[in-house]
């Protein structure tokens, strides 16, 4: 797949470049991608929801009424989870909800979101981007010259850590930037476009094509 390389002002520089099939004209694995971001967003988890269970309750403990005669169950502990203000039944208790997922499946889905995206068409490239100094409104100046200033989620790929692009970046709700070791794949699906700088593609064709 071949794609047209733009410069900052959204104009046509006439080269193009190929991207590597080895990384955006795989077969997409759906399964293994659902994996990857089921992993990421359990990572998210907190994990520190908390309910009182009986033994935890401040009440009396004095036998509520007799054991036979009632015509109702048995009670003897106004903290057991029947009784409203008792303990919880079978309550959340505090835990990870972290869980393993191998290094080659994490890749295998890392590449298949990135052929989906080319398949789909919404991969673009552009020249390398710096900015002398954190400034939303130039950043933003970049985004409406190459026509993504229109309210979608863009994924910004450079080919290393641009300090005044991610400061000029970060107050933007649906712009994240990010270089190719961070991605992930729950960004790379949760984008519109994903736009790639020329050092972040050379990057991420460094990254995946390598020997392992």
């Amino acid at each position: 797949m071949e794609l047209a390389v733009y410069n900052i002002k959204g104009e046509d520089t006439g080269r193009k470049v190929t991207l590597s099939d080895a990384i955006f004209g795989l077969e997409v694995n759906e399964h293994v991608m659902w994996l990857d971001v089921k992993q990421y967003l359990a990572n998210q988890r907190q994990g520190t929801h908390k309910s009182k269970q009986r033994a935890e309750i401040a009440r009396t403990t004095k036998k509520l009424k007799k054991q036979k005669g009632t015509g109702g169950a048995r009670a003897g502990s106004m903290k057991s989870g029947v009784f409203v203000g008792g303990g919880r039944i079978f309550g959340p208790e505090p835990r990870d909800y972290g869980f393993k997922l191998n290094k080659k499946t994490k890749r295998v889905a890392r590449l298949s979101a990135l052929s989906s995206l080319a398949k789909d068409g919404k991969i673009a490239l552009v020249e390398n981007i710096s900015l002398s100094a954190p400034r939303t409104k130039d950043f933003l100046a970049i985004l409406d010259g190459l026509k993504l200033n229109n309210g979608k989620k863009t994924l910004l790929v450079t080919g290393e850590v641009e300090k005044n692009v991610v400061l000029s970046a970060r107050n933007l709700q649906k712009v994240t930037v990010a270089t190719p070791v961070a991605l992930n794949t729950h960004d790379l699906l949760n984008t519109d476009t994903l736009l790639i700088s020329e050092a972040g593609l050379a990057s991420l064709n460094q990254l995946y094509t390598s020997a392992e």
